[in-house]
C-alpha cells in the first residue's frame, strides 16, 4: 500500500517520538549510521536519560501521554524546530496511528516505518481479520462490526459464545482488552475495555472475538521494502503474559517445528506481500493445542521483543527499519536468514507481583545492571518512574547455544541486577524462569493464571532474609547503641522490636556477642551471622560457614535488601505508632492503592454499597485498576472527581455505617 514510484528518502536526522529505553534503542542505531538524534520530552520526563543523551531534546507538552506523547501537532512541531527530517515512533503511544504517519509526510518528514495507508489497513483489528480472511489466513471466530451499542455487542457475543474476547481494535499491549467468562459480567468488561481502550488509543471502538483457551502466543517477525521485496525473521514465542501483557519472550518457540515455521512464515511474507508492507512488522498467532494457528492482529511497528530475534538473526532491526526507510532494498533475502541458539527476554516491570500487579511509581534509588548480558533501559540511581506511562521500565535478554543455556544466563543476570527503592517484578520472573513448566517448554497463556499461588509463593529461605534484614536495620540504625558484649536490640528500643516485611509484622532480637558476631531471634529461630565488611551498599557475611553478600539501601526506617536476586522492603516499625485499621478500608474510607488518575466514578453520595462492590476506578500506567468498598454503609462523601491525578493513599471515597 504504496503510492508512487520508488524513490531515495535520505535522512540526517531523527527525532524520536517516544520515551525511555526504546528510544535510547533507536537512538544507537542511529548514531551507528551517522544520524544526529532528538528526543522529545513531557515534563515528567525532563530529566530523563534518553533526554540527556540525545542531540537535542524538544518539550511537548505535560505530564498525561494525550498532552505529550500522543499530541500530533506538538511532535510535528518539534520535528521543525529541531531540523529533523525523519521521526522514529519507538512502540506504543503514536507507532501505530495512522494520522501521525500521514501528518509526518504532509510535514515533509520521513516516517520511519509503514505508510499511513498500511496502518490504517493493519493496525485496526476488524479491518486487519477482513483483509487476513480474504487472503485465506485462518482468524478466529467472532465479530467486529460497525454497531458497537451495548445490546448488539452482547447479543454479538452470545453468538460467538462465550468465554469471548473483548479488545480494543487500535489496541495493543493488553490494554482495551477483556476475557468474558458469562453474560453477566459482559456489560461492566466492555465499559472498561473501552474506557482504557479510549484512554490508551483515543478509539473507544472494540471487537468480539472467541476465547480459544491455553493457546500459545506465537508471532511471526516480517519486514517488506519499497522494491517489493519481503521477508520473514521466524517466531517469537510470548505466551507468558499478565493482564494479557507480555512478560516472558523467547525465539525460537519449544513449540513450533521446522514445517510451522516454514508454514507461518509463508503465511506472513505473503501478507506483507499482498499489502506492499514497507518496514518492520508482527503478525500475532495463537496456536492451539493441535498445532492450528489463527491470526490475530498485525503489529506494525517494532516489537518490545524484537532484541531476541537480533539475538538468533544476528540483524540489527532497527537499522533495518532506516535503511528501508531510505529507500534501501532489503540486503537479506530469506534464504540468508539463520538462526544460531536460542535467547530469551524478560520485561522488568515497576509493580507488584503479589499485589495483582500493581503498578508502582517513585524514585529507583539504586539501578546497577549486570556485565555479560543485554540490558535495555534508561534507568540510572536516582531516576523517577513517573506513573502517567508504562509500568516496564526495563528488557533483560539472554542468548546461548541452547533454550536451558539461555534459560540459565538469563536468570543469572536477574540475580546480579540491582534495583532498589521501586518495587519490581524481578523475584516473581526469576520464579517463572525456575518453573518446571516453563523449564520443559510448556508454557501456555494461561501459564500463570495456572501457577499463580507456586510463582508468588514464599521462597524456602525466607526466614533467614527476616534474619538479614533485621540484622541490617540494626547495624544501619543511626540510633543502635555502641557496642558491647551481650547488648540487644531491647535494651534501647522497645521490646520486642517489630519488622514489617512482605506484609508481615514480625518481632525480632538482635544481639552482638562478645566474639563479634550476630544473633537474631524471629519466631523460635535463631541465626548467626558474621560480617565481614559492612560498606554503605553492601554486606558481606558468614552464616552456617558459607560467606555471602546483599546489596542493600537504608532510608530512614524503611530498608531495601537484595539478596540473591530476590529484593526485599523492609520497615523498622519499633518506633511507629499502631497502624490505624483503615489500610484495607475497615475504617469506610477507599483509598488510592497507587498513583493514578480517576477515570470512573462508580457510586454518588447517598448510594448504599456493600463490602467489594467497585466504587472507583483508577488508571495507572496505562491499566485500570478498580477500588472497592471495604465495608457496608452509605456512601457519604466522594473526594475526588473524575479525571484528577491521586497520589497513593489519598482517601477518594468515604462510606459510613
Amino acid at each position: 500500500m504504496r503510492n508512487g514510484s520508488v524513490q531515495h528518502r535520505p535522512f540526517f536526522k531523527i527525532l524520536v517520538a517516544n520515551r525511555g529505553e526504546i528510544a535510547l534503542r533507536v537512538m544507537r542505531s542511529a548514531r551507528q549510521l551517522g544520524l544526529s538524534v532528538v528526543a522529545v520530552y513531557s515534563d515528567a520526563d525532563r530529566d530523563a536519560l534518553h533526554v540527556r543523551q540525545a542531540d537535542q531534546a524538544v518539550r511537548i507538552g505535560e505530564a498525561l501521554p494525550a498532552q505529550s506523547y500522543l499530541n500530533i501537532p506538538a511532535i510535528i512541531a518539534a520535528a521543525r524546530v529541531s531540523g529533523a527530517d525523519a521521526v522514529h515512533p519507538g512502540y506504543g503511544f503514536l507507532a501505530e496511528n495512522e494520522e501521525f504517519a500521514q501528518a509526518c509526510k504532509d510535514a515533509g518528514l520521513v516516517f520511519i516505518g509503514p505508510s499511513p495507508q498500511a496502518i490504517a489497513a493493519m493496525g485496526n483489528k476488524a479491518g486487519a481479520k477482513e483483509i487476513m480472511k480474504k487472503a485465506g489466513v485462518p482468524i478466529v471466530p467472532g465479530y467486529q462490526g460497525a454497531d458497537q451499542g451495548d445490546e448488539a455487542m452482547l447479543a454479538e457475543a452470545k453468538k460467538t459464545g462465550f468465554p469471548v474476547m473483548i479488545k480494543a481494535v487500535a489496541g495493543g499491549g493488553g490494554r482495551g482488552m477483556r476475557l468474558v467468562t458469562s453474560a453477566a459480567c459482559f456489560a461492566d468488561a466492555l465499559r472498561s475495555a473501552r474506557s482504557e481502550a479510549e484512554a490508551a488509543f483515543g478509539d473507544p471502538t472494540v471487537i468480539i472475538e472467541r476465547a480459544i483457551r491455553n493457546p500459545r502466543h506465537i508471532e511471526i517477525q516480517v519486514f517488506g521494502d519499497s522494491h517489493g521485496n519481503a521477508i520473514h525473521l521466524g517466531e517469537r514465542d510470548c505466551s507468558v503474559q499478565r493482564r494479557h501483557q507480555k512478560l516472558i519472550e523467547e525465539a525460537p518457540s519449544p513449540a513450533v517445528t521446522p514445517e510451522l515455521r516454514a508454514r507461518m512464515g509463508e503465511v506472513a511474507v505473503a501478507a506483507v506481500k499482498a499489502l506492499r508492507y514497507e518496514g518492520a512488522g508482527t503478525l500475532e498467532f495463537l496456536l492451539d493445542e493441535r498445532g492450528e494457528f489463527y491470526f490475530m492482529e498485525m503489529n506494525t511497528r517494532l516489537q518490545v521483543e524484537h532484541p531476541v530475534t537480533e539475538a538468533i538473526t544476528g540483524l540489527d532491526l532497527v537499522e533495518l527499519q532506516l535503511r528501508v526507510a531510505r529507500g534501501e532494498q532489503l540486503t537479506v533475502k530469506q534464504q540468508d536468514v539463520k538462526f544460531a541458539g536460542h535467547a530469551i527476554e524478560v520485561r522488568l516491570c515497576s509493580e507488584d507481583a503479589a499485589q495483582d500487579f500493581m503498578p508502582q511509581s517513585g524514585r529507583m534509588a539504586r539501578w546497577q545492571v549486570p556485565d555479560g548480558i543485554r540490558v535495555e533501559h534508561a534507568l540510572q540511581s536516582g531516576s523517577e518512574i513517573p506513573p502517567f506511562y508504562d509500568s516496564m521500565i526495563a528488557k533483560v535478554i539472554s542468548h546461548g547455544a541452547t533454550r536451558e543455556e539461555a534459560r540459565g544466563r538469563l536468570i543469572v543476570g536477574l540475580e546480579q541486577l540491582t534495583a532498589l527503592g521501586v518495587t519490581t517484578n524481578q523475584a516473581f520472573l526469576m520464579s517463572c524462569l525456575r518453573h518446571p513448566g516453563f523449564t520443559r517448554g510448556e508454557a501456555t497463556t494461561a501459564f500463570i493464571g495456572t501457577h499463580r499461588e507456586e510463582l508468588l509463593a514464599p521462597r524456602a529461605d525466607a526466614a533467614f532474609d527476616t534474619a538479614l534484614a533485621g540484622l541490617l536495620l540494626y547495624v544501619t540504625n543511626p540510633r543502635a547503641p555502641s557496642w558491647r558484649s551481650g547488648r540487644s536490640l531491647s535494651a534501647t528500643f522497645p521490646l520486642p522490636a517489630k519488622i514489617e516485611i512482605a506484609g508481615h509484622v514480625l518481632e525480632l532480637d538482635v544481639t552482638r556477642e562478645r566474639d563479634g558476631s550476630y544473633t537474631v531471634a524471629t519466631g523460635g529461630r535463631q541465626d548467626k551471622f558474621e560480617i565481614e565488611q559492612l560498606d554503605p551498599d553492601t554486606i558481606r557475611f558468614r552464616h552456617d560457614g558459607v560467606m555471602d553478600s546483599a546489596k542493600f539501601l537504608r532510608d530512614g526506617d524503611r530498608l531495601y535488601l537484595q539478596h540473591r536476586g530476590i529484593p526485599l522492603a523492609v520497615t523498622d516499625l519499633t518506633l511507629a505508632a499502631p497502624k490505624a485499621a483503615a489500610s484495607n478500608g475497615g475504617d469506610g474510607k477507599v483509598r488510592a492503592a497507587m498513583n493514578g488518575r480517576v477515570v470512573a466514578v462508580l457510586v454518588k453520595p447517598g448510594d448504599r454499597v456493600t463490602a467489594g462492590q467497585p466504587v472507583m476506578t483508577l488508571e495507572a500506567m496505562k491499566m485500570e485498576h478498580v477500588h472497592k468498598a471495604g465495608i457496608d454503609g452509605v456512601v457519604s462523601a466522594i473526594d475526588v472527581a473524575e479525571g484528577e491525578q491521586v497520589t497513593t493513599g489519598r482517601i477518594v471515597a468515604e462510606i459510613g455505617v
